[in-house]
């Protein structure tokens, strides 16, 4: 499994992770986590869990793990965007050619709507980008 376990691990969420202090039980081959703290990315903020107690080297680790996160997130939006775009891409030719009629009752609907969105934001994005061109 894993050579040497990391001290803290954290758990992604939506707005930020869970972090987990972890504990290895050799002899039975058992790996402990326990919760000691959330991180709220949007806030940058993080606090310990329940009654339990963060030593600076905890507070210091969660800290380098919040910054190096936000420093990240740019380019990891970037890439799920360009990841969406070879998706459509591949789900186009899946429906070109290998989709059957089944399949494509069940995703059809679904998929005009969030391509309707999509478009919908891109065309306003667009034409603000381009009014705010022209405003200056």
């Amino acid at each position: 499994m894993l050579n040497a376990l990391p001290e803290l691990y954290f758990r992604l969420r939506d707005s930020g992770a869970s972090v987990f202090r972890m504990d290895s039980d050799a002899r039975n081959g058992r790996i402990d986590m326990t919760q000691i703290a959330t991180v709220n990315l949007k806030s940058g903020d993080f606090k310990a869990t329940g009654d339990k107690v963060l030593s600076e080297a905890d507070q210091d680790a969660i800290q380098t793990w919040i910054a190096d996160r936000m420093e990240s997130q740019p380019w990891r939006r970037l890439d799920k965007v360009m990841q969406t775009i070879e998706d459509i891409n591949q789900t186009a030719h899946w429906v070109q050619t290998e989709a059957s009629d089944k399949d494509l009752e069940g995703v059809t609907d679904a998929l005009f709507l969030a391509m309707h969105d999509l478009r919908q934001v891109l065309v306003r994005k667009t034409a603000d980008r381009m009014s705010d061109d022209a405003d200056s």
